[in-house]
């Protein structure tokens, strides 16, 4: 399997620092333009409004942001110099693993140089005028609806259609002037598409956590006066205890994982055990995170 995990131990990092700074080559200007991304393009998935972009305004304060239909299209565009970062996300406190995102990371040979956490506040958005007595069904992306459904049903709200973006949602409700439909999505896509807000954090769970990854095309070099997470993908040979003796490789030098992802192995899904029972075992390959 392959895995991909993350790193985050000061004394391992102070103790690779030399072997980093030879395989790297030297600060470039956008390493310079870093902490505020003055003059960057970063590329996130969504329209306009969505949360994604609201992460990437907040990894880079001061950068250009370029709204891409689709994770891959981000990914891509990163790859082919479009832009010169993309911020999308990994995990949800409520979804849990954005597992689409994890393997494109194995497809696309581009470097995680910094991760942003946001707290996700959705809004029940509608029309000028409409009320929440008016509203008979709502749309938006599938995990937002799933994380406010008890909150809608007390609304009175019973029908709802899943779209592919939050912001794309509360496109869709202004641009087609729905009276009887409205929109979860955030209070900027409300601003933007001239909606009023209707109701505030409608999440069943108020703590809604979204860990994005920032992306580029090549790798920074860590600071020695902070500890720095790292990610790596390995794969494994089927055996008794190999993750196991994989992982005590980081536990006896104390090195602290945080997360651990296991992904299917897509050139090799299914190997057959050739015993008496016939069992047949599936390989994963597995990502593994500090």
């Amino acid at each position: 399997g392959a895995f991909l995990a993350d790193l985050q131990n000061w004394r391992f990092l102070h103790g690779v620092r030399d072997s980093v700074l030879g395989l790297l080559g030297p600060l470039t200007s956008a390493d310079l333009m870093e902490s505020s991304g003055e003059g960057l393009k970063v590329a996130y998935q969504g329209f306009p409004g969505a949360y994604s972009e609201a992460a990437a305004k907040k990894a880079y304060p001061n950068c250009q942001t370029v709204p891409c239909e689709h994770f891959d299209t981000a990914f891509q565009a990163v790859q082919n110099w479009i832009v010169d970062r993309a911020v999308l996300p990994l995990e949800n406190t409520l979804g849990g693993s954005i597992h689409r995102n994890y393997d494109l990371l194995l497809r696309h040979e581009l470097h995680i140089v910094g991760e942003v956490r946001l707290a996700v506040r959705h809004c029940l958005l509608a029309n000028r005028g409409v009320k929440i007595g008016n509203l008979r069904n709502v749309i938006s992306h599938p995990q937002a609806l799933a994380q406010c459904e008890h909150t809608l049903t007390e609304l009175g709200i019973e029908h709802r259609q899943a779209v592919d973006d939050t912001a794309g949602a509360a496109k869709l409700v202004a641009e087609q002037m729905l009276q009887d439909t409205g929109a979860v999505a955030s209070s900027l896509a409300a601003e933007l598409y001239g909606l009023d807000i209707l109701a505030e954090n409608i999440q069943d769970e108020k703590v809604n956590v979204t860990r994005f990854m920032m992306l580029a095309r090549e790798p920074i070099i860590p600071r020695v006066d902070k500890p720095f997470k790292t990610s790596i993908v390995f794969s494994l040979e089927e055996g008794p205890g190999q993750l196991f003796k994989a992982l005590a490789v980081f536990a006896l030098r104390e090195i602290n994982l945080t997360k651990i992802e296991s992904r299917p192995h897509k050139k090799r899904p299914f190997r057959v055990a050739d015993d008496a029972f016939s069992t047949r075992v599936l390989r994963l390959p597995v990502l593994c995170r500090p």
